[in-house]
C-alpha cells in the first residue's frame, strides 16, 4: 500500500509488546513507585489493579498501547507486577471488559503520567520536525524510531504505526522539495546549465562528465594521480569549493551524493528540478572532497610504496654484497701481503700480484670494497634517487595544483613546499640560503647534506614531500575541500549550532551536562572499587602479588558435563547435509531478506524471474568465486551475472538485506539464549590481494612480500555479525571499534563491547563511555596497565601501584568539548575512526586529545578494578571473543575460492564483497539455529534430557555438514561422441 514500507515481521515490533524484556528495562520501567501504588490501590480487586499497572508500566514502557496487550504481556513482567501488588498473575484474565472502565483506567494513566492524547497540532508539530529529522537521514526505519522517542520525550500517546508510517512516507517527499529552497541561494540560471551540461557526452568524446567524475581512481601511477588532479582542477574551475551547503546536514548531502553515484546520466535526467539539481550540487560537493582525499591518499601511498622498494632494494643489495664481500676481502688481502712482504722487490710487486690474479679480479675486488664502504649504501634512503624521475611525473603538479595550509603558528614548512615546487617547474635553480631545515631528522640528514654540509638539492626535494605526507597525516599541515586532511575543528558540530542542539544529544546520550554530577560519580565509583581490590591482592591466591608484579592467572577452560558433548552430537547427527546455495535460497523462503536488494533502476526487489542470479552474484562474491567462474558453475550468461551484481549489490541494499537476517536471528529462542543482543565484540580477518590494488597494504607477517585489506567484523553475543568494514592491515583496530556500533540499525541494543589487546586504547575507553556504553577489551597485558589515582586525593592502598594522575577540575573545565565530540559521532558529523586516527597522529596532541585521554584514563582505570574483582566478568569477555574467533572458522570456509586472494580493486567492490560475506555467514547461522531448535525439540519428545545450561555451551557457527563446493557428474556417454572430438567454440 501507498505510504507504507514497514515488512510483517517489522511492523509486529511496533504493535505488539515484546516477548523479552532486558533486566534493565525491566528495573527502569516495571518497578512501582510509592505513588503508582498509591494510583493503583484506588482501583478495586486484584485484577483491576493488575490490569491497571500493567498498563501504566506499558505506556511509560512504550509510549502507546496495544489493542491485545493482555495476550502478550512477558511473563516475567507479569510475575514482576503480580508480586509489587501482592496479587498473582492469574488475576489478569479477570481484567475488566468493560469499554468505560478502560477508557477510565487509560485517562487516569495518561494524568499520572503526564501523558496526552495524540491531537490535530501534534501532528503538524510532529511533521515539522520530522522534516528537519529526513534532513539528517533518509532512512525510514530510522525517522519512524525518531518519531516514537521523540512522542515519549513530548509524553505524547503514540498513535496507530501506520499514521506515523504515512508522516514518515510525506516528510521524506518533502526533504527534496526543502533541499531545493534552501539550495536557491546558489542555483542560478547559470548553474543550472552547467549541472545540465554534466550529463550530456561532450563533442569528441564517448562519455559524459558525470561519469568521468564518477570513475574512481584503481592504482597510485603518476598518471593516475594525474587524472585525479585534472578532476580537482576542473571542479576548482566551476566553483564548487565557493559553494555555501552549510544549510544542508552532512548526512543529506552524503545521501544525495550516493544516490547520484549510483544512478544512470538518464535517470539522473528523466528526474524533475528539483530533484535533480540538489542531487547534482551533492555529487560534486562531495566528489570535491572525494577527489582531494584521493589524491592525498594517493600520494601517501604512492610514498609508503617508494619506501618499501627501497627497503626491498637494500635487502637486495645486502644479499649481493654479502656473497662478495669474502671473495673481495680475499684478493685484497692477498695484494697487502705482497705488497707488505719487504722480499720481494717494489720494482716487482705488481709482477708478483698478477702472476696470481687477474686485472679484471682485483678491478672487481676494488669496486665491491667502495660499495661496502660508501655511509649512503647502509640506509634504505640511498635508493630513493632510482625513482626520482617517476616521481617528478607528477609532484610538481600536485604540489602547483594543491594550497596547503599550516596548523601551527609560525611556521615555516609552507616556505619549503614553495620551494620544492619551485626547484620543480625550474622557477627556482637552487635551495635558498634560507631554506627550512629545522623539520630534517638525523636520519634524513645523512642523506640530505653532502660531506662539507651543503644541502643536497634532489635530496631535499624528497624530505620535504616525505614531512609533507607526515604533518598532513598530523593535522600539522591541512588542506580545504577534503574531509580526511581538513583542520581538526571542522570535524565537530559548529559551535552555534551545538548550542542549540546539545540538550537535546545530552539526553539522547543519556550523560548529564553537568560536569560535575558526572565526573564526581565516577569518582565515586573508583573509590568503592579501591579498598574491594585492595582486599583481593593480599586476601587471594588467584589475582595476586609476586614481587611487586600483578598475576592475573589465565582463565582455565570450563570442564564442560558430559551431557554437553552428548548434546553436541546429537544435534550434529540429526542435521540434514545441505549444499551452501540450498540455505541461502530456503533461508530466503522464511525471511524475504532479498526483498531488500532493491534495483538501482526502478526501486524494485528481484523478480521470480530473476532470483537465481541474485542468489548467484551473492554467493559469487560471498565465498571469492570469480563471476566468470560462478556464471559457467550456474549455468547463466556471464553478462546477466553482472547486471544482476551491478543492479542488486550496494552497500545500502547489502546492509539493509543483512539487518534483516540479524532481526529475524534476534528473534528466535535458541539465539536468546546464548544472549540478549546487548554484547559484541570486533576483530579483524587478513586476505591478500592479487595485483595492484590501491588501498592494499604491506604487512610481511601476515602477507610476506605481498600486500593485503582487512575485513573489521563485529559480532554479537547471539552470533550474529552485524557490520563489516575494510580496512588497511596496517591500521590499528582501535580506530574502528566504535564505527559500526554507532551505525548499527538492527534490533540489537549494544551497550558493551570488547576486543582483543589491539583494540582498546585511553581514548576508546572514554569514547565509549561518554557513548553511554560500556568498553570491555581483554587485557592480556594487564601487569603493565597504568592505574590513575584522584589528583588531590590520597588512595592509601599499599597493595595497588598508581603510575598516572587524574585531574577532575581539567576535565570538567573542558567537558562541553567531550560533549560535543560525543555528539557530533552520535549525529553523524564525524566517523570515530577518523576522528581517533586524526588524535592519534596529532603530534602536538591538541586539548582535546589531552581531555579525553585524561577522562578515558579514569574509565580504563574503574574498568581495570571490575577486571581483577570479577572472574565472571573476565569469563564473559573471553566467551564473546570466543564466538568470534568461530565465526573467522566459518568464514574461513565460506571464502574458498580464487585462491583466498581478493581481486576487486576498488574500495567499493571490496565492502560490497565483505558485506555479502556477512550476508552468507548470518545466512549459515541462521539455518543453522532453526534447525538446532528443531533437533532439541524432536529430542525432547523423544525423552532426551535437554539442558538449558548444556545449551548455552552449543555454537551455530558450524560447518561440517555443509557442502561449499558444488557437485561434479560422472556419467559419461562416450558413445554420444562417436570416437569424436567435442565441437571447437565459434568465436564470436
Amino acid at each position: 500500500m501507498a505510504g507504507q514500507f514497514l515488512t510483517h515481521t517489522e511492523r509486529e515490533r511496533y504493535e505488539y509488546v515484546p516477548s523479552s524484556i532486558s533486566p534493565e528495562d525491566l528495573n527502569r520501567y516495571f518497578y512501582l513507585s510509592d505513588s503508582d501504588i498509591a494510583l493503583i490501590k484506588e482501583q478495586r480487586g486484584n485484577e483491576q489493579r493488575l490490569g491497571f499497572a500493567c498498563q501504566l508500566c506499558l505506556i511509560r514502557f512504550m509510549g502507546f498501547l496495544t489493542d491485545e496487550w493482555e495476550t502478550s504481556m512477558p511473563k516475567l513482567v507479569l510475575e514482576r507486577l503480580s508480586e509489587q501488588l501482592q496479587a498473582l498473575p492469574s488475576d489478569l484474565k479477570n481484567y475488566s471488559t468493560r469499554r468505560n472502565t478502560r477508557a477510565d483506567h487509560l485517562q487516569s494513566i495518561l494524568k499520572h503520567l503526564h501523558f496526552s492524547r495524540f491531537a490535530p497540532m501534534d501532528a503538524v508539530q510532529l511533521e515539522a520536525w520530522l522534516l528537519e529529522r529526513s534532513l539528517e537521514h533518509d532512512k525510514p526505519t530510522l525517522l519512524l524510531d525518531l518519531a516514537c522517542e521523540k512522542l515519549i520525550q513530548n509524553r505524547i500517546l503514540r498513535p496507530a504505526i501506520g499514521t506515523l508510517e504515512r508522516m514518515v512516507v510525506s516528510v521524506r517527499g518533502q526533504a527534496y522539495t526543502e533541499t531545493y529552497t534552501r539550495l536557491s541561494v546558489i542555483l542560478n540560471p547559470e548553474l543550472k546549465i552547467r549541472l545540465d551540461a554534466l550529463l550530456m557526452i561532450e563533442e569528441g568524446s564517448s562519455f559524459t562528465c558525470f561519469g568521468w567524475l564518477k570513475e574512481p581512481p584503481n592504482s597510485n601511477t603518476p598518471s593516475t594521480l594525474n587524472n585525479v588532479l585534472t578532476k580537482y582542477q576542473y571542479l576548482i574551475n566551476i566553483g564548487v569549493a565557493d559553494w555555501d551547503l552549510t544549510v544542508l546536514n552532512p548526512n543529506r548531502k552524503k545521501f544525495l551524493s550516493q544516490k547520484a553515484r549510483r544512478s544512470t546520466n538518464q535517470e539522473i535526467q528523466r528526474m524533475n528540478p528539483e530533484k535533480r539539481y540538489p542531487i547534482l550540487i551533492a555529487f560534486l560537493a562531495q566528489n570535491l572532497i572525494d577527489v582531494t582525499d584521493s589524491v592525498l591518499d594517493m600520494f601517501e601511498a604512492y610514498l609508503d610504496d617508494v619506501l618499501h622498494k627501497c627497503r626491498r632494494s637494500l635487502e637486495i643489495y645486502q644479499q649481493e654484497t654479502v656473497n662478495a664481500k669474502d671473495n673481495a676481502m680475499a684478493t685484497l688481502s692477498f695484494v697487502a701481503t705482497m705488497v707488505a712482504d719487504e722480499k720481494i722487490p717494489p720494482e716487482q710487486i705488481r709482477t708478483k700480484v698478477f702472476s696470481n690474479i687477474s686485472k679484471v679480479e682485483l678491478d672487481e675486488a676494488i669496486s665491491v670494497t667502495q660499495e661496502i664502504l660508501k655511509p649512503a649504501r647502509s640506509n634504505f634512503l640511498s635508493f630513493l634517487d632510482n625513482h626520482f624521475n617517476r616521481l617528478r611525473q607528477f609532484s610538481g603538479n600536485f604540489l602547483k595544483t594543491l594550497a596547503f595550509f599550516s596548523g601551527i603558528r609560525d611556521d615555516n614548512f609552507l616556505y619549503a613546499i614553495e620551494i620544492v615546487l619551485g626547484l620543480q617547474n625550474g622557477s627556482r635553480k637552487k635551495i635558498p640560503d634560507d631554506a627550512p631545515l629545522d623539520f630534517i631528522t638525523p636520519t634524513w640528514a645523512k642523506y640530505v647534506f653532502d660531506d662539507k654540509g651543503e644541502v643536497i638539492k634532489q635530496s631535499y626535494e624528497w624530505c620535504v614531500l616525505f614531512k609533507l605526507k607526515d604533518k598532513l597525516n598530523s593535522g600539522d599541515v591541512f588542506v580545504s575541500n577534503s574531509r580526511r586532511y581538513a583542520d581538526l575543528d571542522g570535524y565537530l558540530i559548529p559551535k552555534e549550532q551545538w548550542k542549540i542542539k546539545k540538550e537535546e544529544l545530552c539526553g539522547q546520550l543519556y550523560i548529564s551536562p553537568d560536569a560535575l554530577t558526572h565526573i564526581n560519580g565516577k569518582i565515586k565509583e573508583l573509590e568503592d572499587l579501591l579498598p574491594l581490590v585492595n582486599d583481593l591482592l593480599v586476601g587471594t591466591d588467584e589475582v595476586r602479588l609476586e614481587d611487586g608484579i600483578l598475576v592475573v592467572p589465565r582463565l582455565q577452560a570450563q570442564e564442560l558435563p558430559d551431557s554437553v558433548y552428548e548434546l553436541e552430537n546429537a544435534i550434529s547427527s540429526r542435521l540434514p547435509l545441505v549444499d551452501l546455495p540450498e540455505i541461502l535460497m530456503e533461508v530466503n523462503s522464511w525471511t524475504n531478506f532479498t526483498n531488500h536488494l532493491t534495483s538501482i533502476h526502478d526501486g524494485k526487489c528481484p523478480e521470480i524471474g530473476q532470483i537465481h542470479r541474485v542468489y548467484a552474484s551473492l554467493l559469487s562474491n560471498a565465498c571469492n568465486i570469480p563471476w566468470v567462474d560462478m556464471a559457467r558453475s550456474a549455468n547463466i550468461e556471464y553478462y546477466d551475472l553482472l547486471w544482476s551484481i551491478r543492479s542488486y549489490q550496494r552497500e545500502d541494499t547489502l546492509k539493509l538485506a543483512n539487518n534483516h537476517l540479524v532481526n529475524y536471528h534476534h528473534k528466535q529462542w535458541l539465539s536468546n539464549l546464548w544472549g540478549g543482543g546487548t554484547i559484541s565484540s570486533s576483530d579483524g580477518q587478513r586476505f591478500p590481494v592479487s595485483g595492484k590494488i590501491r588501498n592494499a597494504k604491506a604487512q610481511l607477517k601476515y602477507f610476506g612480500y605481498g600486500k593485503g585489506v582487512t575485513f573489521y567484523t563485529h559480532t554479537a553475543d547471539q552470533y550474529s555479525q552485524f557490520g563489516s568494514k575494510v580496512i588497511a592491515s596496517t591500521e590499528r583496530d582501535a580506530m574502528y571499534v566504535l564505527d559500526e556500533i554507532l551505525n548499527n540499525e538492527t534490533e540489537l541494543n549494544i551497550l558493551e563491547h570488547t576486543t582483543d589487546t589491539s583494540g582498546y586504547t585511553d581514548l576508546v575507553f572514554g569514547l565509549f563511555d561518554l557513548l553511554g556504553m560500556q568498553f570491555s577489551p581483554r587485557l592480556r597485558d594487564i601487569k603493565d596497565q597504568k592505574l590513575s589515582k584522584i589528583k588531590g586525593k590520597d588512595f592509601e592502598y599499599p597493595s595497588l601501584k598508581f603510575t598516572g594522575v587524574v585531574n577532575p577540575d581539567y576535565i570538567a573545565g573542558r567537558w562541553d568539548d567531550l560533549l560535543r565530540l560525543a555528539g557530533s559521532m552520535k549525529s553523524g558529523y564525524v566517523t570515530s575512526s577518523l576522528f581517533i586516527g586524526k588524535l592519534q597522529s596529532y603530534p602536538r596532541q591538541n586539548n582535546l586529545t589531552y581531555v579525553l585521554q585524561e577522562y578515558g584514563r579514569l574509565i580504563k582505570t574503574i574498568f581495570i578494578l571490575k577486571y581483577l574483582l570479577s572472574q565472571t566478568l573476565r569469563r564473559k569477555i573471553n566467551t564473546q571473543l570466543n564466538k568470534g574467533e568461530a565465526l573467522h572458522s566459518l568464514r574461513n570456509f565460506l571464502w574458498f575460492g580464487g585462491d583466498g586472494k581478493i581481486r576487486k580493486k576498488q574500495e567499493e567492490q571490496q565492502q560490497e564483497q565483505a558485506l555479502c560475506l556477512n550476508v552468507a555467514t548470518n545466512s549459515v547461522i541462521l539455518w543453522n539455529t532453526i534447525y538446532m531448535q528443531e533437533v532439541l525439540n524432536e529430542l525432547q519428545k523423544e525423552g532426551f534430557n535437554v539442558n538449558q545450561n548444556d545449551i548455552v555451551h552449543l555454537s551455530p557457527a558450524r560447518f561440517s555438514h555443509i557442502n561449499r563446493l558444488g557437485k561434479y557428474f560422472f556419467d559419461f556417454d562416450e558413445n554420444g561422441l562417436n570416437g569424436n572430438l567435442r565441437q571447437l567454440r565459434v568465436n564470436a
